[in-house]
């Protein structure tokens, strides 16, 4: 139940709600809230969500759908006239919604972070993940005036692989259909090839980055894949910590010597569990951007020279 003390007729209203591990609740707080607002005569509803929640559901995947797309239309009935968010995990999510979004980035603070705060930085290669990343770390890596590199492969089979009966009932050698050569060529099975390092880290500090650190699995597993090649310090940058699960004893017992995120999501409890997290504070950002919006100013500013790609 919302019940809102003071009047916000013909007034702008902001709603600051990112997506925790409790994340259907804050959805659906973040909805009545808005419509409480709507009900009560705001002017505007600007919904300032750090890290939009189900935002890696944005395409199709098999009998599923796009959650993504769900969420952006519920919000908008819900009353929600703006959205503030930052690091989108695909930029396209912009076009669910049926209002203005303003996607800012963090890479400002990460990039600096990296300038002050990791001695040597010049001797660092930039490293992306996997070939999806690439266009990041070649982001990071221009900027800094760095090396890249990329990891390719992967050990464990991607869930996207996995049967999911497409192909029953099973094919049957004896068929009564006549084979006449025409048909739906059968799509020959991916193999990953095994983990692999494309470029030098040998006797230089890796950085890893991304958009976002939920399972640190396969950041674990990269990251002792590149202290074989020789690197000797391995840092990981995002913008999102999720850190589910037992993510900071993976981390804690892994090659991987610090974890950088900001504050778009609460960790406090998976500091206190990991002394390699750190965190960057990017609340000036979207403090400027609601002053921005409320006084009818330019956003572009928030966005001068940084042309990241996701």
């Amino acid at each position: 139940m919302v019940e809102i003390d003071d009047s916000v007729r013909g007034r702008d209203a902001f709603i600051l709600q990112t997506g925790t591990k409790d994340v259907n609740n804050n959805i659906m707080e973040l909805l009545i809230m808005a419509y409480a607002c709507k009900t009560s005569s705001a002017r505007n509803i600007v919904g300032v969500i750090p890290y939009l929640p189900y935002c890696k559901q944005s395409k199709m995947r098999k009998r599923g759908c796009i959650v993504s797309k769900l969420l952006a239309k519920m919000m908008y009935k819900a009353g929600l006239t703006h959205i503030i968010t930052m690091d989108l995990h695909q930029k396209e999510i912009q076009g669910f919604f049926e209002c203005p979004v303003d996607n800012l980035r963090a890479s400002p603070f990460l990039l600096q972070y990296i300038q002050e705060s990791i001695p040597d930085y010049r001797n660092a290669v930039i490293v992306a993940r996997d070939p999806g990343s690439a266009k990041k770390a070649t982001s990071y890596a221009e900027r800094l005036r760095l090396g890249i590199a990329v990891i390719h492969g992967e050990q464990k089979t991607n869930e996207d692989e996995q049967a999911d009966g497409r192909n029953s009932p099973p094919l049957v050698e004896h068929s009564r259909i006549m084979d006449v050569g025409v048909g739906v060529p059968a799509l020959a099975a991916k193999e990953k090839p095994p983990i692999n390092v494309v470029g030098d880290v040998g006797g230089r500090i890796a950085i890893m980055v991304d958009d976002m650190i939920d399972d640190v699995a396969s950041f674990v597993a990269a990251a002792e894949v590149l202290k074989d090649r020789g690197a000797y310090k391995i840092y990981v940058m995002a913008t999102h910590g999720l850190l589910s699960s037992d993510a900071p004893r993976l981390i804690d017992d892994s090659p991987i010597d610090e974890v950088v995120v900001t504050n778009t999501v609460p960790h406090e409890i998976q500091k206190m569990q990991c002394h390699k997290i750190k965190t960057v504070d990017i609340s000036i950002l979207l403090a400027e951007s609601i002053r921005r919006i409320h006084n009818n100013e330019s956003m572009s500013y928030l966005f001068r020279n940084v042309t990241l790609e996701d």
